[in-house]
């Protein structure tokens, strides 16, 4: 067989990229168009939390992800990178989500609707991370790149605060340093979660690492 065709499998990879990129990009138009009937649509907020950003993140890098299996056999150690990044955060969101903004309350007389929110927060992370670990045709990468994780959550981490200070509003409740813990609260979880970024995207490096020894001895 042709090494420079994509597989099969690899194609059907492609395929299923597409599908949850699609699924992904219609929870998000789903909950704009929601807002919008009950006139809550300020698209400053909505478009400020970092869950609503990294899924349209995962659209484009899915979307790029299927061209390149079915075009090529294998993926650039750039786009390699850039996935490792999208999982890291895709997992940090499911957990961070589940443990500490399920419960919360929204804005008051307004409630998200359902299957989109659970599609981002829950749905999405599982089967980003499966195809971290079962699409064929990563690019081999070094330890050292899943600190590449931490570069667009401090950036949002930053703007955000900055924003919440000149404004008084802030996406998520751990942030808001008028809360009972203060800014000492906020600082805690911040170098809490972004440890946690950083461990999980060492997790997925190392795991792929691990796969692909594993795979040289069997040739």
């Amino acid at each position: 067989m042709n090494s420079a065709v994509p597989s099969n499998y690899r194609r059907f990879i492609a395929v299923a990229r597409i599908v949850l990129g699609v699924l992904v990009l219609v929870s998000v138009v789903y909950q704009i168009t929601d807002r919008l009937i009950h006139n809550v649509f300020r698209p400053g907020e909505y478009f400020a939390f970092f869950t609503i950003q990294t899924s349209l993140m995962d659209v484009v890098v899915l979307a790029v992800g299927a061209w390149l299996a079915f075009t090529t056999p294998k993926d650039t150690r750039l786009f390699t990178v850039v996935r490792v990044c999208m999982v890291g955060f895709a997992i940090v969101t499911c957990v961070v989500y589940n443990l500490l903004l399920r419960d919360v309350p929204g804005e008051p007389g307004y409630v998200w609707p359902v299957w989109p929110n659970e599609v981002l927060h829950v749905w999405a992370p599982i089967l980003l991370v499966l195809d971290w670990l079962f699409a064929p045709g990563r690019a081999s990468i070094r330890l050292r790149a899943s600190l590449w994780v931490l570069i667009y959550p401090v950036a949002w981490v930053a703007f955000s605060l900055i924003r919440g200070v000149a404004t008084g509003w802030w996406p998520y409740p751990f942030l808001d340093p008028t809360g009972s813990a203060g800014w000492l609260g906020v600082v805690e979880y911040i170098i809490g979660i972004a440890l946690f970024f950083l461990l999980s995207a060492f997790v997925f490096v190392a795991i792929a690492r691990i796969w692909e020894r594993s795979r040289a001895r069997q040739a």
